[in-house]
């Protein structure tokens, strides 16, 4: 199906898959493409309707810094695309086309833009708008042709454009929600600059998505991580739509699981009515591999790789019976990817997630059908296909579970500990007018001890940190603005209920610039 398209050019930037979400959410359809791709490429896009860079990490003057040549420019003036760069692409568009680019002070976090063009991208603005910064370079001096149209008290050139050539830029994010009109500037670009008609639709990428599951799995069959969580659920019902009993949904008990969760899982997924559903007890395995181990990353890997040889296990096992298992299904959704840098030769590192850091040797080819997706899509989604909102709101887990929530090396004891005070934050906010407000709720177990009083005798116990937070995409986050009451009866149970903990502490750092997890 051929429809209107806007092309995001990825330099690395954190939030590049964002612009693209934030253009699907205007309606029109919208893909990611490396800086670096060919002209040729672009030609086979029929209804290619305009462009945008997107951020990153480099500057336009670090060696290896990535580019592009006038050339780009020339064929996109001739082909009539309009383009639009944001941050790290507002820079680069200046210092090729002939403008200047020069260190600033660091400007990070809500600025006030002063608009001094109403027109085309800022039609419908008002002085005054917020808008979310985030760079140390910024434009000093425009190239000919082109006209300053926005400014804020600490970078002169916050925005431009040039009307012959069609080219536009913004220093600051318009595809975060910290930006307030920043849907409305995308907006303009898409829908006004570029004249891209709003015919894409989640049921379409549906269709395509299990027709595309059907084409790369042919007559092979699938073995399939399945957690209980919204990303593995819905991916397994989309692989199932496309493949049916060549399906094999796989749990595996980790030892590393919240309170009780292991049982409410299985129970779930009988209700799900899939041909083939198993069951791994690898508790013993995953505790003995992450003996000792203190570095976050090692224990992600350690993770991903003894859940990967889980699954080839029970593949082999199982091939006896219903015949050879080629691909491995994941849930994996764009945030693990971004934090990970699995999208951007560009891209910066966050940390690594365990179903993208897959060990070498890997037997498996991937289906990944959600790795494009953010987490509110994925929910969009799983309603289309008609799962319960128990399932489709059930707050994101990390896949490394609770090793990444203990903060050192991760014993039975930490767990035991860290999941009775969990489960106490989950109760008294699943109480509170908070619970449908929140995006993850949760406690972390810090590998500090401190004293205290109980009883009129001396403790010297573990820390607890509680981490609420409210958020869309998982992307940017605020820390939960929760009720005095509420901390104070979640710190006094803990205290009171948790052998071994004696003080409790709140997290109250937005991401960013913290991620939500600690680990």
């Amino acid at each position: 199906m051929e429809r209107d398209t806007i092309i995001v050019l990825d330099f690395g930037g954190q939030y590049t898959h964002l612009i693209s979400r934030r253009i699907r959410e205007i309606g029109v359809y919208s893909e990611i493409y490396p800086y670096d791709v060919s002209i040729g490429e672009l030609e086979k896009i029929s209804k290619l309707k305009g462009i945008i860079f997107s951020g990153g990490p480099s500057s336009v003057y670090s060696e290896g810094s990535p580019l592009i040549g006038r050339e780009f420019f020339v064929w996109c003036k001739r082909r009539e695309i309009p383009i639009l760069g944001i941050c790290y692409g507002h820079q680069l568009i200046v210092h090729v086309l002939g403008g200047r680019v020069n260190r600033s002070a660091r400007e990070y976090g809500k600025s006030v833009l002063h608009v001094d063009n109403k027109e085309d991208l800022f039609q419908g603005l008002e002085d005054g708008e917020v808008v979310w910064m985030s760079h140390e370079d910024q434009v000093s001096l425009l190239p000919s042709g082109f006209e300053k149209i926005g400014h804020t008290d600490n970078c002169a050139i916050a925005a431009y454009r040039n009307t012959r050539d069609n080219i536009f830029g913004v220093q600051f994010h318009i595809e975060v929600h910290h930006t307030a009109k920043g849907g409305k500037i995308l907006k303009n670009f898409v829908e006004g600059i570029c004249g891209s008609k709003p015919t894409w639709r989640m049921n379409d990428w549906i269709q395509e998505t299990i027709q595309n599951i059907r084409k790369t799995v042919g007559d092979a069959r699938v073995i399939m991580a399945v957690s209980g969580g919204v990303d593995s659920t819905v991916a397994a019902f989309l692989i199932h739509e496309a493949v049916g009993e060549k399906l094999h949904c796989v749990f595996v008990d980790n030892g590393l699981l919240r309170k009780n969760e292991a049982k409410q899982v299985i129970e779930e997924f009988k209700n799900l009515n899939f041909e083939h559903i198993h069951f791994v007890d690898a508790r013993e395995i995953f505790l003995r591999k992450l003996r000792g181990v203190v570095d976050p990353e090692e224990k992600r890997k350690i993770i991903a790789d003894q859940f990967i040889r889980i699954f080839e296990a029970k593949a082999r096992e199982l091939e006896g019976a219903h015949g050879k298992f080629e691909f491995l299904g994941q849930g994996t959704i764009y945030p693990d990817r971004v934090e990970s840098a699995a999208t951007s030769k560009s891209a910066s590192k966050i940390k690594s997630h365990h179903n993208v850091t897959l060990p070498q040797g890997m037997t498996f080819k991937l289906v990944e059908p959600l790795a494009y997706l953010y987490k509110d899509e994925v929910r969009k989604v799983g309603k289309l296909l008609g799962l319960a909102d128990d399932v489709l709101w059930r707050q994101p887990f990390p896949g490394p579970s609770l090793a990444v929530r203990i903060i050192g090396e991760v014993t039975e004891q930490k767990l035991d500990i860290l999941r009775e005070a969990d489960a106490i934050i989950q109760e008294e906010i699943q109480k509170s007018p908070f619970k449908d407000k929140l995006w993850q709720y949760f406690a972390v177990l810090l590998p500090v001890k401190t004293v205290g009083v109980m009883g009129d005798a001396r403790t010297y116990e573990n820390v607890v940190a509680v981490r609420a937070v409210e958020s869309e995409d998982a992307m940017t986050a605020n820390f939960a603005k929760l009720d005095w009451d509420i901390l104070e009866r979640i710190s006094s149970r803990i205290v009171n209920e948790v052998k071994g903990i004696n003080r409790v502490v709140y997290d109250i750092t937005n991401k960013p610039p913290s991620t939500v997890e600690w680990e």
